[in-house]
């Protein structure tokens, strides 16, 4: 059981908190009363408040509605009123432009342009919302009048201000590959750069807004005429100033080009114009004959030692006075090959040039069109240029003067070397424009390889005729011509040798292009100097004399060989036949033997088969003596010192150019008939078989030395 006491006091702390929790109660319900009246007063606030904003709302709203409409009419005036100044503006274009464009755009470009740009939009406004106005026949015709003074203004600037680029600039600007130093790059400014841009300018517009291409026609004509203008004064410029072959550059001109950056005169491409000339003049006289029957020399240039120089001077004497007159001819053939081989890198140089001037100018989809019409007439002169130097060599050839393929071969090696650039230049242009030159190609391969396979042929048949063989046996002219003529291929190597191989249809041409060319030219060379040596031998029996037919042939392999030897040809002849060099030798040597054999009938005449038979010291009888004497005279001394006067008389006038060989055979024919004169002297030193041996001892061995040794000397 709890204690009573202590029951009392748990119920009495119940009821106090009772109590307390009936005043929390109280106090809680009195404040939600309170809420509840400040909560019906708001929501009595809030209710008068929207009641007044709806009043207030009604009454706003109609104004706003019709102040905006109000706004939106003062916007329509002003949009009208604007639209009424823009549209009487138009009915005023022609009025306020009339004038500018009469007078034209030159000088003031950029307010002609914005005067018909307003016409433009007239012509538009009148289209689309009255088509029927007068208006708009008005301003259409004044739009074309501008459209067509714009095009006079286009083809004036460019007449004005197009030039012929000066031959000294484009000599520069072909030249400056050539150059070793450092130097600036030559550019042309064709045009100036404000009449440059007025032009830019007027193309853009036309092709823009002009709808209009006949400008471009404009431009290519006379950008056309301008290039073939350049071309041909560079032509002039070289029958002017080159009156001196070599000579590139006047004087005069040079020291007015103060501004201009000294340079070195630019080094000619391929050409050597007086070696071909020399060549040229050689070639035609033995093609002509020469000196109307009467040659006894040949055309060689005298070797060192060569005795007959004053009668090789009569030769050339009179072969200048028979061709005086072809060496003016001769000059200006050099100066035309040497000015079409600039004018072929000067066309590359200033097409390049002109196609960087026209895509500035023309849009982008025309420019190769209307580069290929420009480039047309310069390139079609110089491809019928090329073609009158084919049909000259042509009808040159079929007269015999093989001469015309040594113009060919340096315009052809040019050409090659040009053709990449030729290409780069020429791509986009149309298939006809590209194959000009491949074909002008192709005809002076065709060309030059008759000429070669004919010269070799001439070499072969070229007929033995008496008076054309050289009375002292020196070289004949037919081999100084074959032989210069060759010498002219070493520089043409490669043309040369790609012309015999244009010919060839075996696969190892295509193959081997490099190697197969320069053995084909070995082999041409090769086959020309076989038939100049079955030529050579048949010409040598023209002489009656078998010893002047060696000493002939013996010059005439001798001089091939030094004339091999000096230049690459033998370094070219080895390639198909190694032994040449040693072959010529063994042909000298056996010339020289077979010479040497017609003294034989001089020593024969002191060989002891010849003489009596006695023994020395021994007395001889008078039958004896007269025996001895009569030998002495009819077959020993006598007949020695006959044949010896006989054959120094004859031998005295044939000539051997070459110094060496001259020496050697002298030396060789006074060792042999010393040693037999000497030894037959002191055999019948101590005969005693007449009272004046003096009358037989003609000559002693040092005058039979001295007598040798003015063999082949026409000045003895």
């Amino acid at each position: 059981m709890i204690p009573t006491q202590d029951a009392s006091a748990r119920k009495k702390e119940i009821d106090e908190k009772l109590r307390q929790e009936q005043d929390t109660l109280s106090f809680i319900r009195k404040n939600l009363e309170k809420s509840d009246q400040l909560t019906k007063g708001m929501v009595s606030i809030l209710s008068s408040f929207e009641s007044r904003l709806m009043q207030l709302e009604n009454s706003i709203i109609p104004v706003h509605k019709q102040t905006e409409n109000l706004q939106r009419l003062q916007d329509n005036v002003d949009k009208t009123l604007s639209c009424m100044d823009h549209v009487i503006s138009y009915y005023h274009v022609a009025k306020d432009t009339d004038k500018i464009i009469k007078e034209g755009p030159s000088g003031r470009l950029d307010e002609y342009l914005a005067c018909i740009a307003k016409i433009q939009k007239a012509v538009e406004y009148f289209q689309d919302n009255n088509p029927d106005s007068p208006e708009l026949n008005t301003v259409k015709a004044l739009f074309e009048k501008g459209k067509e003074l714009l095009e006079a203004e286009f083809q004036s600037l460019l007449t004005r201000y197009s030039k012929p680029v000066p031959p000294i600039l484009i000599l520069d600007l072909i030249g400056g590959e050539d150059e070793l130093d450092t130097q600036e790059e030559v550019i042309l400014d064709h045009l100036p750069e404000t009449v440059l841009q007025d032009i830019i300018c007027i193309s853009g517009w036309l092709v823009e807004y002009g709808r209009n291409q006949d400008f471009m026609s404009v431009y290519f004509q006379i950008r056309s005429s301008q290039l073939d203008r350049s071309l041909k004064s560079l032509k002039e410029h070289f029958r002017k100033s080159s009156s001196s072959l070599g000579v590139l550059y006047s004087p005069a001109v040079q020291n007015k080009r103060k501004d201009t950056p000294t340079k070195k005169p630019p080094k000619r491409p391929v050409f050597i114009p007086g070696t071909i000339r020399k060549a040229q003049n050689l070639l035609k006289q033995y093609s002509q004959h020469g000196l109307d029957g009467k040659k006894g020399g040949s055309n060689l240039t005298p070797m060192e030692g060569h005795d007959h120089d004053l009668r090789v001077k009569h030769l050339s004497d009179a072969l200048n006075e028979r061709h005086g007159a072809a060496a003016g001819k001769d000059d200006v053939l050099d100066i035309e090959i040497d000015s079409y081989i600039h004018c072929i890198s000067a066309f590359v140089k200033l097409a390049q040039s002109e196609y960087q001037l026209l895509i500035e100018v023309i849009p982008e989809h025309h420019q190769k069109r209307t580069f290929d019409s420009l480039i047309q007439e310069a390139l079609d002169n110089l491809m019928l240029e090329g073609d009158n130097i084919v049909s000259a060599a042509r009808r040159a050839i079929m007269r015999h003067d093989y001469s015309a393929v040594l113009t060919i071969f340096p315009i052809l090696k040019h050409l090659k070397q040009t053709k990449p650039d030729f290409d780069q230049v020429l791509q986009g242009t149309a298939a006809s424009t590209k194959n000009k030159l491949p074909s002008l190609i192709t005809s002076m391969e065709t060309t030059g390889a008759k000429a070669l396979e004919e010269f070799a042929d001439s070499i072969k048949n070229d007929p033995d005729k008496e008076y054309n063989m050289p009375k002292d046996g020196t070289v004949h002219e037919l081999t100084s011509n074959a032989i210069l003529f060759l010498q002219q291929l070493l520089d043409f190597q490669e043309t040369a040798g790609a012309m015999l191989a244009s010919q060839e249809t075996s696969s190892s041409a295509s193959s081997y292009s490099s190697e197969f060319s320069r053995r084909l030219l070995s082999t041409y060379i090769c086959k020309v100097l076989g038939n100049l040596q079955l030529n050579l031998l048949s010409k040598s029996k023209v002489y009656e004399d078998t010893a002047l037919s060696a000493i002939f042939l013996h010059n005439n392999y001798n001089y091939t060989l030094k004339s091999l030897e000096k230049s690459e040809l033998i370094q070219l002849v080895s390639v198909t036949q190694r032994k040449a060099e040693t072959q010529y030798r063994e042909l000298i040597e056996q010339q020289i033997l077979s010479y040497q054999r017609s003294w034989i009938k001089v020593t024969e005449y002191i060989t002891d088969q010849n003489m009596p038979v006695f023994q020395p010291g021994a007395k001889l009888k008078d039958k004896e003596r007269q025996m001895i004497k009569d030998k002495f005279k009819i077959c020993g001394l006598q007949g020695f010192n006959d044949g010896l006067e006989e054959l120094c008389k004859i031998q005295k006038v044939w000539a051997i150019p070459d110094k060496d060989q001259r020496d050697a055979i002298r030396q060789a024919q006074k060792r042999m008939i010393t040693q037999a004169y000497r030894a037959f002297l002191q055999r019948y030193t101590n005969v005693s078989f007449t009272k004046n041996p003096e009358k037989y001892h003609k000559y002693r061995p040092e005058q039979v030395e001295a007598m040798i040794e003015r063999l082949f000397d026409t000045s003895a």
